[in-house]
């Protein structure tokens, strides 16, 4: 099973070992897969984006529907109340019925254009779409990293405190032996207040990364177990800029409504030419036995008659006062607005690409420096306090040496968070970060194509859906996060 789930995997190693984890794993809520799996089935931002392509879906039969046949009709009944004297033929009653049907041979390449610019906001949108899970499955991983870095610093926060209360009963112990002097004791509390401080901070901001993880993910975290290593990164950033520019989905989307945007202003044009169709009617009108008063009418006039006609109308515009040519100028600048987008989101995509593989690289050099500033930190407040039992440092150094350890293993908890993020970032900027490329069940996927197939052909006009009701999950019912964390999570 996990090995044909890796097979289905796009082609290049994008992500290969979290969406082997995502194959092989059932879907819990306290590791990154579950969390993923949840936001992508309830998440209201990927909701709405899968609603608006459905109407985008609607563009395509709605741009079709100009260019098909038409079927009308009139129906009148009319009761005469009052007759004039001389009009010795007005019945009392009549009923007419009056059925027409079109059928447009030529509409100056308005229909086909218009047609064509549809279909390419289709594939427009199903890119965009793409995009919008990307970005989803960010703010995700970023909300996962957030609680696990701010879980793991209040956990060190609190082993500092405890540590400091532990310094300040033995400094007040020493003090009352005289061993100490009253400085000593005042820089232990002040070093135990500042201590208890920053730990509300932490705490305040746990709560925080874990209230913004229930908004994208739908569900309180949970224990959040380490993230699985992220594979496929580049080993440039020229490579990583060349995955880009081929595979981003907003970049797809900018260049197809810029072609979009082309036909568009080819559809705008189509005012000033001549438009054909062949058409034909009928007409059916009865006087229900009352014309000229009798059931068997006066002078043998018929109490019904049929009609019929058919033909050929070409409407041809001569002045329009300016209208056709301003409407094509309208979407010749609005095609052009287009293709400047494009380059604009070119050039978003490089730049992001190549911050994001510098924000990576940094953040895993800063891996290394935090790690070796944890390790001496750890070996230096050994020896201080070695050292202070025989009267070579005072407590001052003490305190020090445990403000450095903390502070370096802080800074190496947050270099973990923003490395992984960084590094999911920058696959997402290449296009290598949307569902498809994170191994889920095919049968949990969203096919934006199965309902653009559904609705393309359609044409009949009572062809309605049923009101759906929201896929989204509400978060009112949440309980109010904590800054509870457990015993393992302070390092």
């Amino acid at each position: 099973m996990m090995q044909s789930m890796v097979r289905r995997l796009r082609a290049g190693p994008a992500l290969a070992a979290l969406a082997i984890a995502v194959a092989a794993a059932p879907v819990r809520a306290d590791d990154l897969q579950g969390a993923l799996a949840a936001a992508y089935a309830t998440n209201p931002d990927l909701a709405a984006a899968r609603a608006t392509q459905r109407a985008t879906d609607e563009g395509v039969p709605i741009a079709r529907a100009p260019g098909l046949p038409s079927l009308s009709g009139t129906a009148t009944y009319t009761e005469f109340l009052k007759q004039g004297p001389n009009n010795f033929l007005a019945p009392k009653r009549a009923f007419s019925a009056d059925p027409t049907l079109s059928v447009p041979i030529f509409s100056g390449g308005a229909v086909r254009n218009g047609l064509a610019a549809a279909k390419i906001r289709v594939e427009a949108g199903q890119a965009g779409l793409r995009g919008t899970e990307a970005g989803v499955f960010s703010q995700v991983v970023a909300a996962y990293m957030d609680v696990i870095r701010d879980a793991a610093t209040v956990g060190l926060n609190r082993n500092n405190v405890a540590v400091l209360e532990v310094n300040l009963k033995a400094t007040s112990d020493r003090f009352e032996i005289g061993d100490v002097t009253r400085t000593d004791v005042a820089q232990s509390n002040s070093r135990l207040a500042l201590a208890r401080a920053d730990l509300r901070n932490a705490e305040a901001a746990l709560v925080g990364s874990r209230e913004r993880y229930v908004q994208v993910v739908g569900q309180a975290p949970l224990d959040l177990q380490p993230p699985p290593p992220l594979a496929g990164l580049p080993a440039t950033p020229e490579e990583a800029v060349q995955v880009a520019l081929d595979s981003n989905p907003d970049l797809l989307a900018a260049r197809q409504r810029a072609k979009a945007a082309g036909f568009d202003a080819k559809a705008a044009g189509a005012g000033r030419f001549p438009t054909i169709s062949l058409y034909s009617s009928g007409d059916y009108s009865t006087y229900f036995g009352s014309l000229g008063g009798g059931a068997g009418g006066v002078g043998g006039f018929a109490q019904s008659q049929t009609t019929a006609q058919a033909g050929v109308r070409a409407t041809i515009p001569l002045f329009q006062g300016g209208l056709p040519a301003a409407r094509q100028r309208q979407a010749q600048a609005n095609a052009s607005a287009a293709q400047e987008q494009e380059i604009g989101a070119e050039r978003q995509v490089i730049a992001n690409v190549r911050s994001a593989y510098t924000q990576w690289r940094a953040a895993n050099d800063v891996i290394t420096l935090n790690q070796t500033a944890v390790d001496a930190a750890a070996l230096s407040l050994e020896g201080v306090r070695a050292e202070n039992t025989v009267g070579n440092r005072t407590i001052l150094n003490i305190l020090d040496a445990e403000q450095e350890l903390l502070r370096a293993q802080v800074g190496l908890v947050a270099a973990r968070r923003n490395a992984y993020v960084a590094a999911f970032n920058l696959l997402a900027a290449m296009g290598h970060a949307q569902a498809t490329d994170l191994g889920f069940d095919p049968a949990s996927l969203y096919d934006p194509e199965v309902n653009y197939r559904r609705v393309r052909g359609r044409v009949f006009d009572w062809a309605l859906d049923a009101p759906t009701l929201p896929k989204a999950t509400r978060t009112v019912d949440t309980p109010a996060q904590t800054a509870t964390i457990a015993a393992q999570s302070a390092p």
